[in-house]
């Protein structure tokens, strides 16, 4: 269930997401498109841990968005789910951004909001700072850029995430 990737196969899976992503831009004029994958560092995209984070993120954006995803794929490179819905982009990224922000996994989702073109809307043309790091609160790319946390780190922390998730839930 959790076999490692190469970096060849991360690449190749990144293009075809972006392939994928403007063929159903192209084909669905006027919808938003939604694009949900799972932050899970390190050479090992698919295991059980990362299936929990994409079950909780499914569920929180259909909770919002009030539909199911158009496509989902469950991958050796990582799971995706595609929305395309009404509305505006913006509020679209405001509301996702709400649920990276305030789901106890949703450091763990990564939720793009595509514009008409394809790109992505960043946090900060919606006034948002951009995502801050897992282990120590800076921001991410700062320490990602610096490799400021070994993999075992960020792994121990993503265990304790998904560890009080699945506590909380199990109380309810």
């Amino acid at each position: 269930m959790s076999s490692r990737i190469s970096l060849d196969e991360l690449l190749e899976s990144r293009d075809r997401r972006w392939a994928l992503e403007r063929k159903l831009i192209a084909e669905n004029e006027g919808k938003t498109e939604i694009v949900l994958t799972v932050v899970m560092p390190g050479s090992v995209k698919r295991n059980e841990r990362s299936l929990i984070v994409a079950n909780a993120a499914v569920e929180a954006l259909c909770q919002e968005l009030g539909c199911e995803p158009t496509i989902i794929k469950d991958l050796k490179t990582g799971f995706e789910a595609y929305w395309l819905v009404d509305g505006n982009a913006k509020e679209l990224k405001q509301r996702t951004c709400r649920i990276e922000e305030s789901h106890p996994l949703g450091r763990l989702f990564d939720i793009d909001v595509l514009l008409p073109d394809a790109t992505p809307i960043s946090r900060q043309s919606i006034g948002l700072s951009p995502r801050r790091c897992l282990v120590c609160n800076r921001e991410a790319r700062f320490c990602m850029r610096n490799h400021s946390h070994t993999q075992e780190e960020i792994q121990e922390k993503i265990n304790q995430l998904i560890k009080s998730f699945q506590l909380s839930n199990s109380t309810h």
